[in-house]
């Protein structure tokens, strides 16, 4: 069911690493920046850290700065994600995508003219929103190297966070309704609830029937430093409602990040550490990490897979993803097979709905990979009898052809 086409890419230095997946919870007033961490890349660049939650306690008037640091390299992420060939078959024309978060500008870098953001969902104070719609839809602006995996998807923000980016289900279940309305075809949650509602479920479910591929960080990032080791695991929502595509941030290495919340049913990993996107204020970067971010580079992977297979279900498109995906502990994103792989008609498997899901047909690559293990047992085989020649010819001939145990007793006599 899993497949791979790509090694795995170079390790971050740890610095870097650490810094992505524990930037501070607190926000920064306008007047100061954010600390400057190590970009991705490890060549020195220094670029501010974008925060998923400000303080609570500070004023109303004290969102993220605008990061005065603009990055100079493409990021291991979209090296990882191959987003350079995906976008020679797919860029995600003509669909939306609904993503609910904290809001994001529509007059982001990048993003200018095709971003909806109804009401509270225009004013990103945060500036979270607008770092995922970045990598969900940004076109890089003066930077290509940075776009998003979809870059001529339509976005649709909604709010699902107080304006301080603490998350609610209230705020999460009408966003959810919007998205459904609108008929977006993908929808991002990209906030963790830890417990269920029932009028999430019902949400989530009718966003189903209406069409949208769901898709939702498996878990919320880690409160503080350290923290996320002391808190059990358990199942974070809309994540853990039926037919939603779960997904947790990975390091290049393909492992979750230290500190990073347990959950179970996890189903995609997709990077989330040392990303780089950009802000609702100003041209600069930013680097963020977490299951937000993993889960905004799903939610562009199903874009461009709707816009290159059109005819497919949601539960098809979901299957594509999955199936795809680089083998490991989790499966590992590969948005590059999702859109280009041809899927079989048979074997077939059985979706939840009723209806049937296409399997790949590895056959052919089974006869490939047959032939060639044949091959080599035949060439080892070969290269021991020549060995053996090489060792025996030149005793026998010593011993005038006769057997070993002959000549032995003719030298005793």
């Amino acid at each position: 069911m899993k497949s791979s086409t790509r090694g795995p890419a170079r390790l971050l230095p740890g610095a870097a690493l650490a810094a992505a997946l524990l930037l501070p919870p607190a926000g920064t007033a306008h007047a100061a920046q954010p600390p400057l961490l190590p970009a991705a890349d490890g060549k020195g660049q220094q670029l501010p850290g974008m925060p998923s939650v400000l303080d609570p306690d500070a004023g109303q008037e004290a969102c993220t700065p605008a990061s005065d640091a603009t990055a100079k390299k493409q990021d291991w992420s979209r090296q990882r994600l191959d987003l350079a060939r995906v976008h020679r078959h797919s860029t995600g024309a003509g669909v939306t995508v609904a993503l609910i978060d904290t809001g994001v500008d529509s007059g982001a870098a990048g993003l200018a003219g095709r971003v909806t953001a109804p009401g509270a969902a225009g004013d990103d104070c945060v500036g979270h929103g607008t770092f995922l719609a970045g990598l969900v839809a940004g076109t890089g602006g003066k930077t290509p190297g940075l776009a998003g995996v979809a870059p001529a998807a339509k976005v649709l923000a909604l709010r699902g966070t107080d304006a301080r980016g603490r998350a609610e289900a209230g705020l999460v279940v009408d966003a959810l309704r919007q998205a459904t309305a609108a008929r977006a075809d993908v929808i991002a949650v990209t906030v963790a609830l830890p417990r269920r509602d029932p009028e999430l479920t019902r949400a989530v479910a009718d966003a189903r029937r209406a069409g949208a591929v769901v898709v939702a960080a498996a878990a919320p990032d880690p409160p503080s430093r350290g923290a996320g080791d002391e808190i059990p695991a358990r199942t974070y929502y809309p994540a853990g409602e039926p037919g939603v595509l779960s997904v947790a941030d990975m390091l290049p290495g393909g492992a979750r990040p230290d500190g990073a919340l347990r959950t179970g049913g996890i189903d995609l990993a997709a990077p989330g550490a040392g990303v780089v996107s950009g802000g609702p204020r100003g041209d600069g970067h930013y680097l963020g990490g977490g299951a937000a971010v993993a889960a905004a580079y799903a939610a562009g992977a199903a874009a461009v897979v709707r816009a290159a297979h059109p005819d497919d279900s949601p539960a098809a498109v979901v299957r594509r993803l999955t199936a795809t995906a680089y083998p490991a502990d989790i499966p590992q994103l590969d948005p590059y097979a999702a859109v280009t792989t041809v899927l079989a008609t048979t074997p077939r498997a059985t979706r939840a709905d009723g209806g049937a899901v296409a399997v790949r047909d590895t056959s052919a690559a089974d006869r490939v990979t047959h032939r060639a293990t044949l091959f080599v047992l035949l060439g080892s085989a070969g290269v021991l009898c020549v060995l053996w020649a090489a060792f025996a010819y030149p005793r026998a001939r010593a011993r005038g052809w006769r057997p070993a145990e002959a000549g032995s007793r003719s030298r005793q006599h």
